[in-house]
């Protein structure tokens, strides 16, 4: 498919991807806060109702590589628009469900709603846009993800207390109705090549694959038997293996994995992947380390947790800025080195700390945090044609869903190895297999740092604007 040439870059369209991004993002992680009030409406343990949230991870995680095929072959505008329809409808749906079954159900489709929602949209933005506004147009796609974590517990638990949980799925009805009138307003019409035919085995073996590895991840995190976690990996891996074989000599793949060869694009998936997963990983060790180890509570613990994202939202002014000033390599490498700097410094937290010293700590984790996203987010697709961009697209938005489920996975099996191999860590000494958790995440962001320190010093400069 021959793909329009940039046109002016649109701030109103990409406010519109942007506000799409948060619904998705504010719905995803609100939902948690009213497990609990869940599980008693339906008479079910709160845990159990943690299989509608795995359902909607699976359901994204499978249905991002087939958005990539169904914006070329029925054009961007269609798909994204029915994407919001669909994600409305099933936040609707969610919200009259009479029991859990109901709502895993509709929650996966929901989460395939969402699949088609943000990538498409993305996708619509990142083509309209000229190399030399990329950083502009993705610094309003970043947003979301660093505000939505701010609000979403607030949101979530004051609607759940004051109201009922579903008013988290409520809410998304009138925000979708205005979302779907502004896209059939802005998104532009065409680029739909009605002879573009699915790669059905490359699908196949790709959704397979991938729901496997969330699965799997979702079942180590969860602390499930630890066969039945690494056989259902073990399937997802070797499904992605054949995915990829399979897609390397296909006459017309599903994805287009030369992209791959773009050595910025492929930074952001491999040292941008580890990044990613090692970030994903604070939020969720953070509230352990101070509620379970230093015996805090959650409100005493969310108040210092709240320092990251004030990290997160103060620095983003500067990030364009700095970006500019030095370029995407030195930015890169200082991002993640000072973020292993403060996972660190976590692990050599103690109850007796002052407490303007950790949130003092946490807001320097939160900026770096902000700079290595924003950093990776704009060099991502610096190098890439228009032609490999719905490939490029499709791969980077799998691949954040499978850090994101990586990240908590990983900190979860972390923290029972240190109780493995610290047995003494009990009483005064209950911190310590997070402390542990900490200290290896942070060796684990060397992998980034040694990535981006390997990128030609003028990686992304037609984005950056520095030569």
């Amino acid at each position: 498919m021959t793909s329009p040439a940039p046109a002016a870059w649109n701030p109103r369209l990409a406010l519109l991807v942007s506000a799409t991004y948060f619904m998705e993002f504010l719905d995803g992680t609100a939902l948690a806060t009213a497990l609990p009030a869940i599980g008693a409406d339906f008479g079910v343990p709160p845990a159990d109702v943690n299989v509608a949230m795995t359902a909607y991870l699976v359901a994204v995680a499978m249905g991002i590589p087939f958005s990539s095929w169904l914006a070329e072959r029925f054009g961007p505008r269609r798909v994204f628009t029915s994407a919001i329809l669909v994600f409305t409808l099933a936040s609707l749906a969610c919200a009259l469900s009479p029991g859990l079954a109901a709502l895993t159900a509709f929650r996966a489709v929901q989460g395939f709603g969402g699949a088609m929602m943000v990538p498409v949209g993305s996708l619509v933005v990142l083509r309209g846009t000229p190399k030399s506004e990329l950083l502009k147009a993705t610094a309003f796609l970043v947003w979301p993800g660093l505000l939505a974590p701010v609000l979403a517990p607030l949101v979530g638990g004051a609607l759940t207390q004051y109201l009922s949980w579903h008013w988290i799925f409520l809410v998304n009805l009138p925000l979708g109705a205005v979302a779907l009138v502004a896209a059939l307003r802005l998104v532009p019409a065409g680029g739909a090549d009605a002879g573009r035919r699915l790669d059905w085995p490359g699908l196949g073996l790709t959704t397979l694959g991938v729901a496997a590895v969330v699965v799997g991840l979702e079942l180590l995190s969860e602390g499930r038997p630890a066969g039945w976690a690494a056989a259902t990996l073990a399937l997802g891996l070797a499904g992605l293996a054949a995915a990829v074989a399979w897609m390397r000599r296909a006459p017309r793949p599903l994805f287009d994995f030369s992209v791959l060869r773009v050595r910025t694009f492929r930074a952001t998936q491999t040292g941008g992947f580890v990044y990613r997963l090692t970030i994903q990983a604070v939020p969720f060790l953070l509230p352990l380390l101070f509620q379970d180890g230093f015996g805090w509570d959650p409100v005493h613990s969310g108040l210092l947790v709240a320092a990251v994202f004030v990290g997160n939202i103060g620095v983003k002014p500067a990030t364009t800025p700095l970006i500019r000033r030095f370029g995407f390599k030195p930015v890169l490498v200082a991002a993640a080195a000072a973020s292993a700097a403060t996972f660190a410094g976590c692990a050599l937290l103690a109850p007796e700390t002052p407490e303007a010293l950790i949130a003092l700590l946490l807001v320097a984790s939160g900026a770096f945090r902000s700079i290595g996203f924003s950093a990776y987010m704009n060099v991502q697709y610096a190098d890439v044609s228009a032609e490999q961009l719905p490939s490029a697209n499709a791969i980077a938005n799998t691949l954040v869903q499978l850090a994101a489920a990586l990240g908590v996975a990983v900190g979860a099996l972390l923290i029972r190895a240190g109780v493995a191999w610290l047995p003494e860590a009990a009483g005064h000494a209950a911190a310590l297999p997070y402390r542990f958790a900490f200290a290896a995440i942070a060796v684990l962001m060397f992998a980034s740092v040694a990535d981006s320190a390997l990128l030609p010093r003028h990686a992304g400069t037609e984005v950056s604007g520095r030569r």
